[in-house]
């Protein structure tokens, strides 16, 4: 999230061991607004898709290649699971064609289900949470399975976490941590992800220096470049402000004491 300050109720809850493979974390925003009032949420989400049911339905949703943006009103809720690369192929034939789209999923049973869990006002908030996550996990379990040691799906996974350490800056430092071939790696992350190698590094690191640039008022812009494996400062400020729409200094400013961002 871009602007944490504005967000609603939000929880994320860690799947079980056995569902380790499929999901990385469940998420679930809750709102009940004011009459008049809106919530103006920008994010810059992970390169993944997500699984998403909501009151009127549940979606696909592709991996995102820009800032996002949604605007809440009135009350609401949803729970998402943000899935591994294993389960995203399970779910869809083709990732690459969800990119910054969604498909609409006609599971009427889960829908029921998890409705009926986040609706349940005789339980605690958090017993309902957990039991709306554990019907989504079910139903999750059910069709993505453990991938053979060895096979692409176990491969997509391990670029998944090597993609999420701050140590991979580069593509070619891909190839020697699994043992295999860039070129492989390619055809991987086309299948399993829908995005490139580059365009994943690329987005990890603006997410970090956006998260430094809220939290570390001490790092300067340049250091920040240096840090994330940028040649120089310039590159890095056109590539933050190509994605968010805005400078660093700029973002950086909206947190600074008495900032109404």
């Amino acid at each position: 999230m871009l602007y944490p300050q504005r967000l609603p109720e939000f929880h994320r809850l860690l799947p079980s061991d056995r569902l380790s493979h499929a999901v990385t974390w469940f998420w679930i925003p809750e709102w009940d607004l004011p009459s008049g009032v809106e919530s103006r949420q920008e994010s810059l989400p992970f390169p993944a898709c997500n699984l998403v049911v909501e009151p009127d339905g549940i979606i696909l949703v592709g991996p995102a290649t820009r800032r996002s943006v949604r605007v809440l009103t009135g009350s609401g809720w949803a729970i998402g699971a943000l899935l591994r690369p294993a389960a995203t192929a399970a779910l869809t034939l083709r990732p690459a064609e969800l990119r910054d789209a969604s498909q609409v999923l006609d599971e009427p049973a889960l829908h029921k289900d998890v409705v009926a869990a986040m609706q349940d006002h005789e339980s605690d908030p958090a017993q309902r949470r957990a039991q709306a996550a554990d019907r989504l996990a079910t139903w999750i379990e059910e069709r993505v399975p453990v991938p053979d040691p060895g096979s692409n799906a176990a491969l997509a996974n391990e670029l998944s976490d090597a993609l999420a350490d701050p140590a991979i800056t580069r593509i070619a430092e891909l190839g020697p941590r699994l043992h295999t071939s860039i070129r492989t790696l390619q055809r991987v992350a086309d299948r399993y992800f829908g995005l490139s190698p580059y365009t994943m590094i690329r987005r990890r690191r603006l997410q970090e220096a956006a998260e430094r640039l809220r939290s570390d008022p001490q790092a300067t812009v340049a250091q920040l470049a240096s840090e994330l494996g940028y040649a120089d400062h310039a590159h890095f400020t056109t590539d933050f402000t190509e994605l968010l729409g805005m400078p660093p200094s700029r973002y950086r400013g909206d947190f600074r004491p008495g900032a109404t961002a």
